[in-house]
């Protein structure tokens, strides 16, 4: 799944604060403004990965101007492709029996089709993981 919502940026000192106001407990911190960017898009995406995994409802994301905000904060758009975090952050593998036809089994094998490779490839296409 795709989302975005704004993210929220405080500066105190040297650190940059970050929060997504509409995932509750969803704060990180950065050593800059871009570090507090890449730092928020991560832990958002492990908050949408878990509620998924969970069932949990997930929020709509609310307008910047309705949002509860520290004074002199500065906004961003986040965006999440849940699909994509879980393509980088779960590697391990699953094994999958799959059934084929004989004759393409074979002729697989004679051309040296891996066949597991394909049935990745062919299931991230579909997914649109990229």
């Amino acid at each position: 799944m795709k989302y975005i919502y704004s993210a929220t940026f405080v500066q105190d000192g040297a650190k940059w604060y970050a929060r997504v106001p509409d995932l509750p407990g969803c704060i990180t911190t950065g050593s800059s403004l871009q570090d507090a960017i890449e730092q928020i898009t991560d832990a958002a995406s492990g908050w949408l990965v878990v509620a998924e995994d969970e069932g949990l409802s997930i929020p709509a994301a609310t307008p910047q101007e309705e949002l509860d905000h520290a004074s002199g904060a500065v906004f961003s758009l986040i965006q999440v492709d849940s699909i994509a975090y879980r393509a980088t952050t779960d590697t391990r593998a699953v094994r999958k029996n799959v059934s084929l036809p004989a004759w393409m089994a074979e002729l697989a094998d004679k051309r040296g089709i891996n066949c597991s490779q394909v049935l990745q490839e062919s299931i991230r296409t579909l997914l649109d993981a990229g």
